[in-house]
């Protein structure tokens, strides 16, 4: 579910928030939770899965650009972390199999921030926190 703050900060908060809050948040809980070595491809990858979301809902508004903005995160999720398990495991294959847990991790977190967010931008916009 780290997915979901993710999204949300990138898609309230614009592309710079999505992409510190992905890298640091991220990139931290690898290495507080023993995932060490996947700390530094955690940093890029989902740093430039929160810039994506971020720079993509900014330009373009609508419930139809979030979800293109969490396919396009998708895709860097997958491509990210397959070229990094063939850069750890020195193997071709044994990295596809990350594929399916990353796409459930993706979509899951996609269905609770399209459900969420609409109604979040609301409220943020009369705060006045959006800097949109």
């Amino acid at each position: 579910m780290g997915n979901v703050p993710l999204f949300l900060a990138a898609i309230l908060f614009g592309r710079r928030t999505g992409a510190i809050s992905g890298a640091v948040g991220m990139g931290l809980f690898d290495l507080l939770s023993g995932w060490t070595a996947w700390a530094p491809f955690t940093f890029v990858i989902v740093g430039a899965m929160g810039y994506t979301v971020g720079i993509i809902t900014e330009k373009h508004k609508g419930f139809g650009w979030k979800v293109v903005a969490m396919i396009a995160a998708l895709v860097i999720k997958i491509a990210g972390y397959y070229i990094a398990g063939v850069i750890l495991y020195k193997n071709w294959v044994v990295p596809a199999s990350s594929i399916p847990g990353n796409v459930l991790q993706v979509v899951t977190a996609a269905i609770v921030v399209l459900l969420v967010s609409g109604r979040l931008q609301v409220l943020a916009e009369r705060m006045g926190l959006c800097t949109k």
